[in-house]
This record gives structure tokens, C-alpha cells and sequence, in this order.
């Protein structure tokens, strides 16, 4: 055998003993990869409306207000194997990202599950107050209990998605009535909160403990505003977490209760989360969710401001990247794109 035909072979072998071994070997990275994007004018995978409205009149509407999403692959329990890796880093469309990027070390897949789909149910809620604030309809607000922590004096009474209807006989409607009214009261203090758990009044007297810091008076519950609409709204999208379709829904909402289409026909996409008064906020994973927006046919990419810097570098051929401040500013951005005239904040 010829000196060179020997190095062949032995570079032959070597190429697949690392194959082997990179098939084997996990590492703790997660590869992100676009996502399925969905019309929140269409409908779900079950053929019915994404977005329903009942008890108020709606409006016909056409073209896309679509949000993305991002998948990923990896994580405790299913890691990726050191190819794949490789694969990802080459990759235009895949970022390969350190494990607890997704999956923070304190807390398991299943928390990790259940805090993205609470903050999709979040950013409904959220998406559906900006909305109904943009079009002027008064809104309420209600005190539910979100957790209760083991071991604290409301443990074994109260129960995640109790309403707290008054303290000590003083209404409350709002989480910072009660955390005021709680900083009145000392440790050791028994405290009566009136409750609501599915249709029924009920009360509970509950003595206060020491808080970790050995200053503040509690009782264990964790708190959250939920607010009270004047009629239903329902978003179904199956089994979709996270919080970065707050914009794009509550863009929806307001296309559905407005006369005349907003988009005008066209095709845009975006991403972006939602406050309650409308600010928007950055997401994750901005690379593949433009990605799948231009994939799926949009020109129009709604773009959280602080989103912007990465959005520009990796911005896919015919894809306009609108800048999103707030929601009333991208709806005047979308009727100055229907229009051609007006200011349109772009991504720089």
C-alpha cells in the first residue's frame, strides 16, 4: 500500500470513529429552528376561529396578522448529540444555544412547561386589556390567588385561582390594595380574607407569619391582577407557551372590533409581547421567527424595538422590519403602510 493511500485509510477510519462518537456524545445545548406561525384572523388546527368574540359586534376582516413561534430540539433528558451541534452552528436557519438558555438548572421541563403556558395565558389576558384600553372600553380588575406556598398559614385553605374579594372587610380589586392593606398589619395579626372558588362567597381567618426577611407580616399566597371583560373574547390555540404573541393578538382583537380590515389585504407577521397598556416588549429566538414569517409568505415584520439590532443582521430577503413601540404606534405604522403616507418606524 502507497504512503498516501495508507493516510487516506487512516483518515477514513478516524472520520468514522468521530462519527461515531459525535452520534453518541450529548451536550447540554438546545438547537432553536423555526417554528409553525400562525393567522390570528384565521383559524386553529380544529378549522375554528383563532380569536372568537361574543356579546359585542365584529368586523370582517381579511390578510394576515400571523405570530411565530420557535421549536426547539435538546434539553434534560432528550440532549442533543454533538452532530447535531455541529450541524446546527453551520446552519443559517438554526441557533445553537447553552441548555439553560431554555431550561434554568433549579427548575425541571415540566416547571419549565407550565411557566410557558402560563405566560401565554398572561400575554391572552394582557393582549385583550391593551386592546379593549386602545378602543376606550372601560375595563375592571380582580385579586386571584396564583400560588400558595407550602407550609404558610393559607396553606390548605386557599387554593391557586381563589378570588380575594375583601381584607378584613374592605373590598379589594387590585393586588397593590391588598399588599397595601398587608403592610398595615403586624406579624402574629389574624387577618380575614372573603373569597370567591367557583361561584361561592366563602371567608378565611388566617394569622400572619414573619416573611424571609423577619419584617413584613404574611400569609403565604401569591397574588396576581386579573382583569374582568365586558364580554368574551376567547384565543385557542393548542398547545402553543411564552408570551411573545401578545402583540399580534391583541393587533386581532382590535382588527375584529373595528370596522374595515387593518391589514388591508396584506401579509404581516411579528412578535413582540404585550403590557396591559399597550407597551411592547422583546422576545426571544427573533432569527427564526422572521425565518418562518418570510417562509410562510409575510413582507411585513412587526419587530419589538430592543429586538431591532439583531432583527437587521439577520433579516431574510423581503422581509420590511416595522419597529414596535407600543400598540397604538404599530397601528398607525400599518395604516401609514396601507395608506403610504405617515411616519413608519423602521428597524435601523
Amino acid at each position: 500500500m502507497s504512503r498516501r493511500a495508507a493516510t487516506l485509510s487512516a483518515a477514513s477510519v478516524l472520520v468514522l470513529l468521530l462519527a461515531v462518537i459525535g452520534s453518541f456524545m450529548r451536550v447540554p445545548y438546545v438547537a432553536l429552528m423555526p417554528g409553525p406561525t400562525s393567522n390570528t384572523l384565521g383559524t386553529n388546527d380544529k378549522g375554528q376561529p383563532l380569536i372568537r368574540i361574543e356579546g359585542r359586534k365584529t368586523y370582517p376582516d381579511q390578510g394576515h396578522l400571523n405570530f411565530t413561534t420557535v421549536t426547539y430540539r435538546g434539553g434534560p433528558g432528550g440532549r442533543i448529540d454533538l452532530f447535531t451541534a455541529l450541524r446546527g452552528w453551520l446552519d443559517g436557519d438554526t441557533a445553537i444555544v447553552p441548555e439553560e438558555t431554555i431550561f434554568p438548572k433549579n427548575e425541571s421541563p415540566k416547571q419549565v412547561d407550565q411557566e410557558n403556558t402560563r405566560a401565554m395565558q398572561d400575554s391572552q389576558q394582557n393582549a385583550e386589556a391593551a386592546a379593549l384600553h386602545q378602543l376606550g372600553i372601560p375595563l375592571t380588575t380582580r385579586v386571584v390567588v396564583d400560588g400558595v406556598q407550602k407550609g404558610r398559614p393559607a396553606d390548605g385553605i386557599l387554593r391557586p385561582g381563589d378570588e380575594i374579594t375583601a381584607l378584613d372587610g374592605a373590598k379589594v380589586t387590585s393586588v397593590s390594595q391588598v399588599t397595601g392593606a398587608m403592610a398595615k398589619r403586624k406579624i402574629g395579626d389574624t387577618v380575614t380574607l372573603d373569597y370567591r372558588r367557583g361561584g361561592t362567597e366563602q371567608k378565611a381567618k388566617v394569622t400572619t407569619v414573619a416573611d424571609p426577611s423577619g419584617k413584613r407580616a404574611v400569609v403565604g399566597i401569591v397574588l396576581s391582577d386579573q382583569y374582568k371583560f365586558p364580554f368574551k373574547i376567547d384565543i385557542s390555540i393548542g398547545d402553543i407557551g411564552g408570551p411573545s404573541a401578545g402583540l399580534m393578538f391583541s393587533l386581532a382583537i382590535y382588527d375584529k372590533l373595528t370596522p374595515g380590515p387593518l391589514t388591508q389585504g396584506k401579509f404581516i407577521a411579528g412578535t413582540g409581547t404585550i403590557t396591559p397598556e399597550g407597551h411592547v416588549g422583546p422576545i426571544g429566538g427573533i432569527q427564526q421567527k422572521m425565518i418562518a414569517a418570510r417562509k410562510a409568505g409575510a413582507t411585513v415584520f412587526l419587530t419589538p424595538k430592543d429586538n431591532c439590532t439583531d432583527a437587521v443582521a439577520a433579516r431574510p430577503d423581503g422581509l420590511r422590519l416595522v419597529r414596535a413601540d407600543t400598540l397604538n404606534g404599530t397601528i398607525q405604522a400599518i395604516n401609514a403602510l396601507n395608506t403610504g403616507n405617515g411616519h413608519i418606524p423602521a428597524c435601523k
